[in-house]
């Protein structure tokens, strides 16, 4: 008997149609994606409207510059930029030999004119000036503003990088980093671009060194210098450190190269602490392991405390933090709601004996995507000024409570959710 054959044809009621399957999956994606873009673009054009009838410029409490010893370095804190910015210029007008100054934004109103005015003044009178400035930061500032004397060098780091249209933040992150360095001997770096905006109405902090630590961000500049220069930029001249100085060292993400320290410092110092942590953040969105060592902390009885803007500059930053919100108020974290301002410091001290000052904000962008540098302090005299300052601060903050928050519209709670997957851009 002939062997049977077997009939391989699926039945017509079961075939499936894979190019409406495509297509359906397809659009389904698409209408995955555009529901929170959508949610997004529509919460920043209503925020926008709000922010031009109640704009962040309530006065707020200042402190004047103070200063303190750190293993042979004056590390000096500032919490108002006019202060910062006479000091900065000071510096740049008392060059000798060198200034390297690296901004993420520079506006080219009157304040951005008189640091333009002063490296070019410098640079006449034969110190080396090297410029730095983030490209996409800067887009809507006139190019002409740019345009230096052929004696200052100038690196612009580029606006658009391969890595933008993959959405790879490691390869399209923004140079955010904020550094004076003079004459190898005085240095600055905080939370403070420069801008007559910043000079005023924003609070941040900023951090000046003066003696043998100042090579941490001479280092930094250098570094990053070398990394980007285009082939008609000099090379600069790595001197190395004739001082080791363990209780400030700065830490430096490099994303490209898969450099991230500045949130090792953070997880580190969080896990050491046992009686409290004061964070001020102008964008509070910290990741899984941030989050459970600050709510791990919490629960062993540490003071934690987070000091953001009620409303910051960035409105989905400020949705998207507000999701860490539940678990950190269940959990026994204090947060602090900065009132009328906007607040843009990027520190934290902890127990009294460490602390950072720097650039980097707790979020994606900042610990895994842009380059970043922030100090790492241990000393008890920095300590007590930075605690002085988060006090100061407190005194223009409200508390936001658990019962407050569980008290919130359902359409907050709506609106958290479907912004939730825009997570990844921040």
């Amino acid at each position: 008997m002939p062997a049977r054959r077997r009939n391989s044809t699926i039945p017509v009621s079961v075939q499936v149609d894979w190019r409406r399957v495509r297509r359906f999956v397809g659009r389904a994606a698409a209408l995955a994606a555009a529901v929170p873009l959508t949610a997004g673009a529509a919460v920043m054009i209503t925020d926008k409207v709000r922010g031009q009838r109640h704009p962040l410029n309530a006065t707020f409490p200042t402190a004047r510059p103070s200063t303190t010893e750190v293993d042979e370095t004056r590390a000096t804190v500032y919490t108002f930029g006019a202060d910062l910015y006479e000091d900065m210029l000071a510096a740049i007008d008392g060059a000798q030999h060198t200034v390297f100054l690296e901004s993420y934004i520079w506006k080219a109103d009157e304040t951005g004119e008189r640091f333009k005015q002063a490296v070019a003044d410098a640079a006449a009178r034969g110190v080396d000036v090297y410029v730095i400035y983030d490209g996409f930061a800067n887009l809507v500032v006139p190019p002409a503003f740019y345009v230096f004397p052929p004696q200052v060098r100038v690196l612009r780091f580029p606006a658009f990088r391969a890595g933008l249209l993959t959405l790879r933040i490691r390869n399209s992150g923004r140079d955010h980093r904020k550094i004076l360095v003079v004459d190898d001997e005085i240095a600055f770096v905080g939370g403070y671009n420069i801008g007559a905006l910043y000079a005023t109405q924003w609070r941040d902090t900023h951090l000046r060194l003066e003696g043998p630590a100042a090579w941490e961000l001479r280092n930094a500049f250098v570094d990053f210098w070398n990394r980007w220069r285009n082939p008609q930029l000099p090379v600069l001249q790595d001197v190395g450190a004739e001082h080791w100085q363990p209780s400030l060292r700065a830490a430096r993400n490099a994303p490209s190269d898969l450099v991230f320290p500045i949130r090792g410092i953070y997880l580190d110092a969080i896990d050491r602490a046992t009686s409290h942590i004061y964070i001020t953040q102008a964008y509070f969105i910290p990741d899984r392991d941030i989050l459970n060592g600050l709510l791990a902390a919490a629960a062993r009885g540490v003071d934690v405390r987070v000091l953001v803007p009620e409303r910051s500059n960035h409105s989905l930053a400020d949705w998207l933090a507000r999701g860490r919100y539940t678990k950190l108020l269940r959990g026994g974290v204090r947060i602090m709601l900065y009132q009328g301002a906007m607040v843009h410091a990027k520190t934290a001290t902890i127990d009294g004996r460490w602390s950072t000052v720097g650039t980097a904000n707790i979020d994606r962008l900042s610990l895994t995507g842009n380059y970043e540098i922030n100090l790492e302090i241990v000393d008890p005299g920095l300590a007590a000024e930075l605690e002085d300052v988060f006090r100061m601060d407190e005194s223009n903050a409200r508390e936001l409570t658990y019962q407050e928050w569980q008290g919130r519209s359902r359409l907050n709670k709506i609106a958290e959710r479907v912004l939730e997957p825009l997570e990844p851009l921040l």
